[in-house]
């Protein structure tokens, strides 16, 4: 991207300049070269000079570089410590808002209660690569040990600056191909969280075929680093298993012969940037462009996994209401070859589908939402509960998450903004009627399934 070049070109320029400026003199160079991180931020937050405060910038944040384990919780300590609201004048516009409510009174009072950490964040970004670093620098403080205890504030100021940093109008969706550069490639490999990648043939099955896409936001300032991606595979029908989609064997067909878009995986890629949403908006997004290149897809699904039911089914005593029989089917889990023995998985399964259905159809948070963090995503964003996909992922990180399960979400575009509200509003999750019908279930009349699997996994729409 030229213009982003360009743009770090002229950073770097008036960045040099502002250290001639601020290291010409005998007594500033030795006040700088000397001075303390807790020191250089103050100089920072009262400099004036475009140059010399990106200049101090820089500094700041190439001493944090350089800092150890202890030394970064320090640094985290002096920005809780030092640089919140400056309490006197807070006091002081509290005062005067009680005695005025102007609009006047208002905005004093929202300038005093901004902690100055905040615009000291907001100057440390106008260092060259100010803004990666500073993705790193939140990245380490959720790391940190302390961060749920004594950093919830500073976190705070990282998000809200975040937010409006990383807002949609800043990002740009790209195409991920076999084409793309192989510094970003690599990058795919490596961030990808749902389905590892192991190597570069595989990244190729996923990117080189007629029937694959990739698509990933970029942020102007992060040039050649992804920030979320989704992986897409065109389809005639929706897969019930990950592996009809990865199978190396698979039919592939031309994209113009597809009537589905399955989202199979979506990766965040900085882990600096966590609670900043950008899925919902790359999924919209993609949409609209799959839909412009390809008038023949039709129906937009995902393949997600559930990574919260095996932990809920355990800890949350979920089987303490189902008969003796039932009971027992749940004990075949505890035998690692269960998913191999068809007589045990049809007892498994018997019982495994009704309450996963009641895990996403009933359980919530104490705030009211899915419980899911994967169903809160998709739910969240007008989606509905389409099918539930026994054994769907056989690998060991999904067998232990979810014990195989997969689920099926369905976008259908005409019912996104009602979906969304039913939720939103009144804490309802839409859901087809064979999920449903699965909720009051006892576990009768499910034998049989396991032997029929394939059958439904080919089933066309």
């Amino acid at each position: 991207m030229p213009e982003a070049s360009f743009f770090t070109d002229m950073l770097q320029s008036i960045t040099d300049r502002g250290r001639k400026l601020l290291f010409s003199s005998s007594r500033a160079s030795g006040v700088a070269t000397k001075a303390d991180l807790e020191t250089l931020c103050e100089m920072l937050l009262s400099s004036r000079g475009e140059a010399s405060g990106m200049a101090l910038a820089a500094e700041i944040l190439a001493r944090w570089d350089a800092l150890d384990a202890e030394g970064v919780q320090r640094f985290f300590q002096m920005l809780s410590d030092k640089f919140g609201p400056d309490t006197a004048k807070l006091d002081q516009a509290i005062e005067n808002y009680r005695a005025d409510k102007s609009s006047t009174a208002i905005i004093a009072l929202h300038q005093a209660a901004e902690p100055r950490r905040q615009e000291l964040l907001r100057r440390l970004n106008h260092a060259p690569s100010g803004t990666a670093k500073l993705v790193r620098m939140r990245e380490q403080l959720i790391a940190s040990k302390e961060q749920a205890t004594g950093f919830q504030a500073l976190d705070a100021d990282f998000t809200h600056l975040f937010g409006s940093w990383f807002n949609r109008g800043f990002l740009t969706l790209r195409p991920i191909d076999w084409s793309t550069p192989a510094h970003i490639l690599e990058k795919i490999i490596k961030y990808e969280a749902v389905h590892e990648i192991s190597g570069w043939e595989e990244l190729r099955r996923r990117l080189a075929p007629a029937d694959r896409r990739c698509f990933a936001f970029f942020h102007p300032r992060l040039t050649d680093e992804p920030l979320v991606f989704v992986e897409v595979a065109l389809t005639r029908w929706m897969p019930s298993a990950i592996g009809d989609v990865l199978d190396e064997g698979r039919e592939q067909i031309n994209a113009d012969e597809a009537t589905t878009a399955v989202f199979y995986s979506i990766s965040n890629c900085q882990d600096g940037l966590r609670g900043i949403s950008f899925g919902n908006f790359l999924i919209k997004q993609v949409v609209e462009d799959l839909r412009k290149d390809l008038p023949s897809l039709k129906n937009f699904v995902t393949l997600s996994p559930v990574p919260g039911f095996a932990r809920w089914l355990k800890s949350h005593n979920a089987a303490s209401d189902l008969s003796a029989a039932d009971r027992k089917a749940l004990t075949l889990l505890d035998d690692p070859k269960w998913a191999d023995d068809e007589n045990m998985a049809v007892e498994v399964e018997r019982v495994l589908l009704p309450l996963a259905a009641r895990y996403f159809l009933m359980e919530r948070t104490p705030e009211g939402r899915p419980i899911d963090p994967v169903a809160r995503f998709h739910l969240g964003n007008g989606a509905r509960l389409e099918r539930l996909n026994f054994l769907g992922d056989r690998s060991a990180k999904a067998m232990q998450q979810a014990h195989g399960l997969m689920v099926n979400y369905l976008y259908q575009l005409e019912d996104i903004v009602a979906n969304h509200e039913a939720l939103a509003q009144r804490g309802e999750v839409v859901a087809s009627p064979a999920v449903k019908g699965l909720l009051n279930q006892n576990g009768e009349g499910r034998r049989g399934t396991v032997a029929s699997k394939a059958a439904s996994r080919s089933r066309k729409w």
